[in-house]
């Protein structure tokens, strides 16, 4: 993001802590007032003052929400009046405001993602869910559309460490994403990729026999032939077309040396089951 010389650059960060920065300063605001800025970052676009309202404030009567609306604008007002703009009836963030969710969204969008863009990016991070210590419902839609977001970054920025021979952070990369979604598939393919772009291929057999433990144990079913065809054929390992996205899995196919189906009951999603899937 271009800035103006000699304006300070203000950033906003919401995986993990609700954290506003102007330049090295943070910002302190209270809780109303973040709640505000942080459901006009997430949303991306002028906002009326009685739907802010009326989502964040849903057991007040409107005149009361709206009442509340008013303090929280006069408290956000009072520290950081530069934060927000108010055209008529609607509020939004500054354009100037960088967002660390917005900026994800962003690169995750393109059709073909930089190398030096992911590379960017901290697996830390990107494990750290959006805002875990609120508890608005609003949040439940907006915290899985980020953690879509995490998933498919970690994926990606994996193979993007693993291409640059930067391998314990590849690997430690793709466990995040393993442990953000144990029963997702792309998950495991790029930590068994990673494994086996170090040489480990001992490593990358004993994640695929996990994963498909996990599969078994929860889902009942087996992986899919793509991840199966990386333990049978190691040797190819060229950045796949479909890289951070969700592969078709097909279902009923069988791969040899060791890494076939096998006879399972359904189980639901225990934890019991998937604590002692990951143990062995």
């Amino acid at each position: 993001m271009d800035y103006v010389q000699g304006v300070q650059p203000c950033r906003l960060t919401m995986l993990g802590d609700f954290t506003l920065l102007k330049g090295s300063e943070e910002i302190h605001l209270p809780m109303s007032a973040q709640r505000l800025i942080a459901l006009m970052a997430l949303r991306e676009r002028p906002l009326g003052r009685a739907y802010l309202a009326s989502v964040l404030w849903p057991d007040h009567p409107a005149e009361g929400s709206l009442a509340v609306l008013r303090t929280a604008l006069w408290r956000v007002n009072r520290v950081a009046a530069w934060l927000v703009d108010v055209t008529g009836t609607r509020l939004s963030l500054r354009p100037d405001v960088q967002v660390d969710v917005a900026v994800l969204a962003h690169l995750m969008s393109a059709t073909n993602c930089p190398a030096r863009s992911m590379m960017g990016l901290s697996w830390f991070e990107l494990s750290t869910d959006l805002l875990p210590d609120w508890y608005d419902d609003w949040l439940i839609d907006e915290r899985e559309r980020v953690r879509q977001l995490r998933l498919h970054a970690l994926e990606l920025l994996s193979e993007e460490l693993s291409l640059n021979g930067r391998h314990p952070e590849a690997i430690q990369t793709a466990l995040a994403a393993v442990r953000l979604e144990p029963l997702r598939e792309t998950a495991h393919a790029a930590l068994i990729r990673a494994h086996l772009a170090e040489g480990n291929r001992s490593e990358a057999l004993r994640q695929f026999r996990r994963c498909r433990e996990v599969l078994a144990t929860e889902l009942a079913v087996e992986p899919s032939e793509s991840i199966r065809r990386l333990i049978i054929n190691p040797g190819s390992l060229s950045r796949s077309p479909n890289s951070g996205r969700i592969p078709a899995q097909p279902e009923g196919e069988h791969g040899g040396n060791g890494v076939g189906s096998a006879s399972v009951s359904p189980f639901g999603l225990s934890s019991q089951g998937r604590a002692k899937a990951w143990r062995r």
